[in-house]
C-alpha cells in the first residue's frame, strides 16, 4: 500500500507540483508526515529494487508491465546520488545538528510553473491510491476484516486518523461517490485512479465494508 503513495507522490513531481505542495497537502490530509519523508526513511533504491523485481516477476508470468511517471523521478534522484535518509541525502538535506529541510535541486528541476491541479485533487490523489490498494488486499484476502483494515491502516501506515481508517474512509466518502470521484481523478492523472471492479460491484450493491 505504501509503495502506491511514494510513487503517487513521486509522480506528482513529475508533473511540476511543488515538494513543498505536496507535503503540504500531505499533512492537511491528515498523515502524519509529508510523503516526500517517507520516501527518503524507506529509500529510493529500495524503491528502484521493487520495480526490477517486479519487473522480472511480471515478465516471468508472461504479464506487461507498465511504466509509473514516477519511476523518472525516482531514476533522477538515484543518478544524483540522493538514495535517502541512511544515505545522508534524499528528498531532504539531513545537516549535522540541524533540522532536514527539501534539497533546493528539486525547485529547480520541478515544479517551476504554477501550480494548476486543485489542492482537493492533490490530497485526493494521496488518500485514493492507498484506499484502491487496501481493496485489491481485500480482494486477494490479505486483510480479511475491516475493523483490521482501519486500524492497521492508522497504526501501520499513517492512514489519516480523522477517517476512521482506510476502508472507512471509503464508507464514509460513500461508496457511489468515491466510485465517481475515482472516474473523475482518472480522466485527469491516469488510469491507475479507475476503481477496482469488486469496488464498483460493491457500489452497485450499495454495501459498506
Amino acid at each position: 500500500v505504501f509503495g502506491t503513495f511514494g510513487y503517487e507522490c513521486a509522480a506528482m513531481l513529475n508533473e511540476g507540483v511543488p515538494a513543498a505542495t505536496i507535503e503540504n497537502a500531505a499533512w492537511l490530509a491528515g498523515f502524519p508526515v509529508g510523503p516526500l519523508a517517507v520516501i527518503d526513511e524507506v529509500s529510493l533504491s529500495l524503491a528502484s529494487k521493487v520495480r526490477h523485481q517486479t519487473m522480472k516477476d511480471l515478465a516471468a508470468e508472461g504479464k506487461e508491465y507498465v511504466p509509473h511517471k514516477a519511476e523518472a523521478v525516482i531514476d533522477w534522484m538515484l543518478e544524483q546520488d540522493r538514495a535517502g535518509k541512511a544515505a545522508g541525502k534524499g528528498f531532504y538535506e539531513y545537516p549535522a545538528g540541524g533540522k532536514k529541510f527539501l534539497w533546493p535541486g528539486l525547485a529547480e528541476r520541478f515544479g517551476r510553473e504554477p501550480v494548476t491541479q486543485p489542492l482537493e485533487d492533490i490530497k485526493e490523489r494521496l488518500l485514493f491510491v492507498q484506499a484502491f490498494e487496501t481493496v485489491r488486499c481485500w480482494d486477494e484476502c490479505v486483510v480479511t476484516t475491516a475493523r483490521d483494515a482501519n486500524i492497521g491502516s492508522i497504526m501501520g501506515i499513517g492512514f489519516p486518523p480523522w477517517t476512521g481508517g482506510v476502508l472507512q474512509y471509503i464508507n464514509g466518502y460513500g461508496l457511489a461517490a468515491f466510485v465517481a470521484r475515482a472516474r473523475e481523478l482518472a480522466e485527469r492523472y491516469g488510469e491507475r485512479f479507475l476503481p477496482p471492479a469488486s469496488l464498483m460491484a460493491r457500489a452497485d450493491r450499495n454495501e459498506p465494508f
